[in-house]
């Protein structure tokens, strides 16, 4: 940051915090940024801080007062969107992303109401499990699609807006990602959260056939995500590639674990085998 003043090394700064909060919290994400470039990486940097800010608030701090810190979070978020700037970091570096890319109230609001949702729903139905997916999961996959589209744009050229496939690519990759990531942590989620999102779901009810549809389900979510991959710029499709290749393999160390196991340990990709995955989608994509 050497040379820069006044704004830029604010911006610079808040990119930076940005950068760090990703690469504490996700190592899978963080290998899937690295293979774009400068402004793009930026960008998923900055969405995915605040997403995790704002997940963080939910899951660890609880308590009468998350739903306030989590309403002062989408306030903050709301005006920065509006001046571009903010005095806290992680806010102002999305907020220098969103308005650079269109992200609006489109993506946030039913963001932070899934959120929300976290404070007071513990067991979902379908519906509201659909609602819940589509808030914390499918918006932040059209959030990283404005952001690829966006980085691939010459200067002063507009970003091309997404055709529908593209988009129902997006939101399968999110939900892909999410449910994933809801069977991975069922037994966390059940017994330190007292949450159940898959419908009908709970550690008393989970066997293989439970399992099998859940997989399914995500199967047919990386499909549809898969098949959007050739429409994205070429760098935003490696890392997508990429990381999807990292959650499949994630996706088969589950199908492989027995159900009751699901519930007492957290499976995991080893560093080695994601290094491997990693070269290998890059290969095919």
């Amino acid at each position: 940051m050497a040379g820069l003043t006044g704004l830029a090394l604010y911006d610079e700064t808040a990119a930076r915090v940005s950068r760090a909060v990703l690469a504490e919290y996700s190592t899978s994400f963080g290998l899937g940024t690295r293979l774009l470039g400068a402004r793009g990486r930026r960008g998923i940097e900055a969405v995915y801080a605040l997403v995790r800010i704002a997940d963080e608030i939910v899951d660890t701090r609880g308590g009468a007062d998350a739903g306030a810190l989590l309403d002062e979070l989408e306030e903050q978020t709301a005006r920065a969107l509006e001046s571009g700037y903010s005095t806290n970091l992680v806010v102002h570096s999305f907020a220098r992303t969103a308005r650079r890319t269109g992200i609006g109230a489109a993506e946030l609001d039913p963001f932070f109401a899934s959120m929300r949702t976290d404070l007071t729903v513990r067991v979902h139905d379908q519906a509201s499990y659909e609602r819940y997916v589509y808030g914390s999961a499918e918006v932040i996959g059209l959030m990283c699609l404005a952001v690829f589209l966006d980085s691939a744009a010459r200067p002063g050229v507009p970003a091309r807006r997404p055709d529908a496939r593209l988009r129902a690519g997006a939101r399968a990759l999110g939900a892909a990602f999410q449910k994933i990531n809801f069977l991975r942590d069922l037994g966390a989620d059940y017994g330190d959260l007292g949450r159940s999102y898959f419908p009908g779901v709970t550690p008393e009810t989970l066997d293989q056939p439970a399992v099998d549809a859940i997989l399914a389900e995500i199967a047919a979510d990386v499909a549809t995500a898969r098949a959007a991959l050739p429409g994205l710029p070429r760098r935003a499709r490696w890392a997508v590639a990429s990381t999807l290749g990292l959650y499949e393999r994630l996706t088969a160390e589950l199908a492989a674990t027995p159900p009751a196991e699901l519930l007492t340990r957290r499976v995991r990709v080893s560093g080695p085998r994601k290094l491997a995955v990693v070269a290998q989608s890059i290969g095919r994509s």
